[in-house]
């Protein structure tokens, strides 16, 4: 009898687990991408200027990105970061775009890939998207938005944690490296290097 009374106990205790842990998940998900309201609309900062391809590498290897990063790239557009990080460099990747039209083309891009279990794109506001989980983050935004997203980056990102930005800088955070990269169209860009401090 006793015997009997601790394996139910046994199994109503795992059973518990399982659905909190299924209940934690879904918060968690939950947390990581509020849906975009009228209001996150007017966070639109700037029309949709594309990274040369080989200037989304130079980025990914500037963090020396691999299969146990978890990248998030904050403003995605047409996924293309999200995509190489997952496709090229083997990371689970994550893109926030708020825009409608962005946001389902990056998405159809990633499922026409079959890159559905690595990457993926929150159709959300940047401001409102927890990045705890990243180890990894790509910004090519204006110097006032990633001031803006300082606060944000200093409370969520681990010790340890990289972030690269394309062309424009963090104000207040000293970079540990910088690169210029020439695209294939002969243009110039400067990504910095960031690492959260121990």
């Amino acid at each position: 009898m006793n015997a009997e009374s601790s394996l139910r106990r046994h199994l109503a205790l795992s059973i518990s687990v399982s659905i909190l842990s299924v209940a934690l998940a879904t918060v968690a998900r939950a947390q990581e991408a509020p849906p975009p309201t009228t209001e996150d609309q007017k966070d639109r900062l700037a029309p949709f200027v594309p990274t040369p391809q080989n200037v989304v590498e130079a980025m990914l290897k500037l963090a020396n990105v691999d299969q146990y990063d978890r990248v998030y790239d904050l403003g995605s557009g047409d996924g293309r970061i999200v995509i190489t990080a997952a496709q090229k460099f083997k990371a689970e990747a994550v893109g926030v775009e708020l825009d409608d039209d962005l946001y389902k083309q990056s998405t159809a891009r990633i499922a026409e890939l079959g890159l559905e279990k690595r990457a993926k794109i929150l159709h959300a506001n940047m401001y409102h998207v927890s990045l705890r989980m990243a180890t990894v983050v790509t910004l090519y935004l204006l110097t006032s938005v990633n001031e803006r997203l300082k606060p944000i980056l200093e409370r969520d990102l681990r010790p340890g944690a990289r972030v690269v930005t394309h062309d424009f800088q963090i104000p207040g955070w000293t970079p540990e490296k910088s690169e210029i990269v020439m695209s294939e169209s002969g243009s110039s860009h400067t990504l910095y290097l960031y690492v959260r401090p121990q």
